[in-house]
């Protein structure tokens, strides 16, 4: 293999999914890892223990600067996997909702730019027509491997949770008109958002999961009886848990506490510290466990751009000190928020382990668009996808498929 396509990262602290080596190697080949290698923390690098020097990979790892190739010293920084967001609007001032192949790519490069190396593209609440030709054109682009996939959050919500939705345009989930997106996807359809207890829900429900599509619940004013039926019907994640959906209640414990209670399903948050408090956010982790939470953006145009005006589908919206609004009621609109900002406030703000964030970032959302045996981890095979992290847990550097987006010192 030409020296150019190889690449080593040295001394930085790599958080793999069974732990932290310190002073770590990590080689790239061409698009993808070729072995990590280091000391677990405290480990003196002797003896064969718990604590004893670990090398993955195939063959010799050796000395990659021997080999050729270019060395990235990465000592005092962290080297975590690449982010992978399932809830995404857009960013970078550009729409995934309804805007054009440019706009759209514009937002992917946004996140990217952010650690965000594999992104789902999620649009609102649409006529049908409107949503299946946007299905169509996003299916393009996550076929040409630009997005993971599509989500589809709305129309099929409940008017007394909508959120920054056109209630004007909301209906019920009716299973030919569900199948219809999903046709109109062609495949690339990963999740739907949807209020299991309006009429043909549970239906819907179904079909999703027959179609190996995931049923998510949320915009909805389900009871607590009504969330476990869906979810055993199949549904397994929570739109942004606690936004639009009754609060945890005593008496009536609504979807919250089903949702949280059950192994089957992973939970997404949205870490802004506008969308939940500290104490919410540790409660979920508390509850769920930190293998079924996944930190999502939900983020907008506005995401990696600024305050300002802006529209999200039909609606209004005014991004003020970084908090996105509908510009009539108030409402929040989604979030201004990148993946980068999530992690950082996990670590520093809320005190999480760091590989429970990192599991919340990338090895969670990861398995549930079935793409781990590529994306997700540091481990060999996998593709080259990497952030890096300064002393402070700000990003210094981006790696995608063996490519930096950000390179360190730039």
């Amino acid at each position: 293999m030409p020296a150019k396509d190889r690449c080593t990262l040295t001394g930085a602290r790599v958080v793999l999914p069974d732990g932290i080596l310190d002073g770590a190697r990590l080689t790239v080949e061409g698009t993808r890892i070729a072995g990590v290698s280091g000391s677990a923390p405290g480990d003196t690098g002797a003896g064969t223990g718990a604590g004893a020097t670990r090398a993955t990979g195939a063959g010799t790892q050796g000395d990659a600067g021997a080999a050729g190739g270019e060395v990235v010293d990465l000592t005092g920084h962290w080297l975590v996997p690449g982010f992978v967001d399932i809830h995404n609007h857009g960013g970078g001032g550009a729409s995934f909702t309804n805007g054009t192949v440019a706009d759209i790519l514009t937002g992917v490069r946004t996140h990217r730019l952010h650690g965000t190396t594999t992104v789902v593209a999620s649009t609102v609440t649409g006529e049908t027509a409107a949503l299946a030709q946007r299905a169509g054109l996003l299916s393009e682009l996550a076929e040409q491997g630009d997005i993971a996939g599509i989500h589809f959050e709305g129309p099929f919500i409940s008017p007394c949770r909508k959120g920054a939705h056109s209630e004007a345009l909301l209906r019920d989930p009716d299973p030919a008109e569900v199948r219809k997106l999903l046709d109109a996807a062609r495949g690339q359809a990963t999740m739907v958002t949807l209020a299991p207890e309006l009429p043909g829900g549970l239906d819907s429900v179904r079909l999703l999961a027959e179609h190996g599509v995931i049923a998510a619940v949320g915009h909805t004013d389900a009871t607590y009886e009504q969330t476990v039926a869906a979810i055993d019907a199949g549904a397994s994640v929570a739109t942004h848990l606690f936004n639009a959906m009754p609060p945890l209640g005593h008496r009536t414990p609504g979807p919250v506490a089903a949702l949280l209670e059950d192994d089957r399903v992973t939970v997404e948050l949205i870490n802004d510290g506008t969308h939940l408090h500290p104490a919410a956010l540790q409660l979920a982790f508390h509850r769920a466990g930190a293998a079924r939470v996944a930190f999502i953006t939900d983020a907008m145009d506005a995401a990696g751009f600024g305050d300002g005006l802006y529209r999200l589908g039909p609606l209004a919206v005014e991004v003020k000190d970084g908090v996105a609004r509908l510009a009539e009621g108030g409402s929040i609109a989604g979030s201004t928020l990148t993946l980068d900002r999530a992690l950082q406030r996990a670590v520093t703000v809320d005190r999480l382990p760091v590989q429970d964030a990192v599991h919340a970032l990338s090895e969670n959302p990861a398995r549930l668009l079935g793409r781990y045996d590529t994306v997700g981890s540091l481990e060999p095979g996998k593709d080259a996808d990497a952030v890096v992290l300064d002393a402070d847990f700000g990003l210094a550097g981006v790696m995608r498929k063996g490519e930096w987006v950000v390179r360190p010192g730039d």
